[in-house]
């Protein structure tokens, strides 16, 4: 017996050692019929919303739409829109809503002018007071949120009145503070030009496509499911058509500004931490089941806590923006800020449900408003009323469709 145990182990052993087949790979056709079935479109009806507006606003302009001036423009103005719209992502993702979001922002910029004005304070300084102000709100909205269990609506409605009042009584007895500081007012009126501005996104495409490549073989190492390699390359590719093109148009005007640098910053390293780190994964399962993640031992009051001081943060760098480019801190709140970064998350195709939607959306999205409202304000005839009603009409289609989609998404499974 013992012989044929050690016979079989033999036969056993010298067994040839066979790996599972690696999974066919999609078609970029099977593919999109795939998505297209479980109602997974993505970003696609933004994207072709977005070059329907070019196309447009270009051909009614007589070419000047896309004038390498009024593009950097349209840049220099929409800035603080997606920096406050990165931070109503956030949130969203949470399936929570921040209506302080516009006050915050004025009131960081106050901040920062009040101390750099006032007090003398250097750039830095005066800066990283604005920002820290705004970290110091979003983890007051968050306790209140989270360990009170205070609804969101609630807590940041009553945190945009409070912060309205304290930016008047900060700026006491003035109704507007001139900002002097060089370089605090030179983030939104300085540009790179050739050739480190050709320069400079050259490492950033580098690390995007590596970052892409490396999380397809770790999940492949995994068992878990990977997107076929083509995909990784169509973003790439686009991304670097993208590039060139923004390129190609800001050299022909003054350079890349300033303010274009810290926006895409700002979206890279958000994209990097919700991405490929525990805290993303961790802000996606909050937002998608709170009480599943509870469950699997994420601390959902951190998360949520955190989510609200990032949110708040980065509402006051988009204040700080403001004051840059206004170079003035004025103590009335403009509420349409709050409005436009809400609807640039929703139409970018991030989720009023929470748990799903990505950073990358608010280009697409502020891309969107800041060309309707550059195109429209090219024709004369065109009143504030009917771009009001036209970015609101654009709005509810980005919610109209939302719904349609988690409704397919419920019925396939997903």
């Amino acid at each position: 017996m013992q012989s044929d145990v050690t016979s079989a182990s033999t036969t056993t052993s010298q067994a040839p050692q066979t790996t599972p087949p690696s999974p066919p790979q999609e078609s970029m056709m099977d593919a999109l019929r795939s998505r297209l079935r479980r109602g997974d479109i993505g970003q696609a009806p933004a994207a072709l919303m977005l070059l329907v507006i070019i196309i447009v606003f270009e051909f009614f302009s007589d070419g000047v739409f896309l004038h390498p001036i009024n593009l950097s423009n349209l840049i220099l103005q929409e800035a603080d829109v997606a920096v406050i719209a990165l931070a109503a992502v956030l949130t969203l993702l949470l399936a929570e809503i921040d209506l302080s979001l516009a006050a915050v922002a004025y009131l960081c910029g106050a901040v920062t002018v009040v101390t750099s004005t006032n007090y003398h304070w250097p750039a830095v300084w005066a800066l990283l007071a604005g920002l820290g102000a705004g970290v110091i709100i979003g983890t007051i909205n968050g306790v209140l949120v989270a360990i009170l269990r205070i609804p969101s609506f609630v807590v940041t409605l009553a945190g945009y009145i409070f912060y309205s009042g304290l930016l008047a009584q900060i700026e006491f007895p003035n109704t507007t503070i001139t900002l002097f500081d060089p370089a605090i007012k030179g983030i939104m009126s300085n540009y790179l030009t050739f050739p480190w501005d050709v320069l400079s996104p050259i490492p950033i495409i580098v690390i995007y496509a590596g970052l892409l490549l490396y999380e397809r073989q770790r999940r492949m190492k995994a068992g878990l499911v990977a997107g076929p390699l083509w995909a990784i390359w169509l973003k790439v590719g686009l991304l670097i058509a993208f590039v060139a093109v923004a390129l190609f148009v800001f050299e022909d005007a003054l350079g890349v500004p300033y303010a274009m640098y810290i926006v895409f910053g700002v979206l890279i390293v958000f994209w990097l931490l919700l991405r490929f780190t525990t805290f993303g994964r961790h802000v996606y399962a909050v937002g998608g089941n709170s009480e599943a993640a509870r469950r699997a031992g994420i601390n959902v009051t951190m998360i949520r806590i955190s989510v609200f001081a990032l949110g708040s943060m980065l509402a006051g760098l988009g204040g700080i923006l403001v004051t840059s480019r206004t170079t003035s801190a004025p103590t009335a709140v403009d509420p349409r800020l709050l409005l436009l970064a809400i609807a640039v998350a929703v139409i970018g195709g991030v989720s009023l449900f929470g748990g799903r939607g990505s950073v990358w959306g608010v280009v697409l999205g502020v891309l969107i408003i800041g060309c309707l409202e550059n195109g429209l304000t090219l024709f004369s005839s065109a009143s504030s009323a009917f771009e009001q009603m036209l970015e609101g009409a654009v709005l509810i289609a980005a919610v109209i469709l939302d719904a349609i989609t988690r409704r397919r998404r419920a019925v396939s499974g997903r």
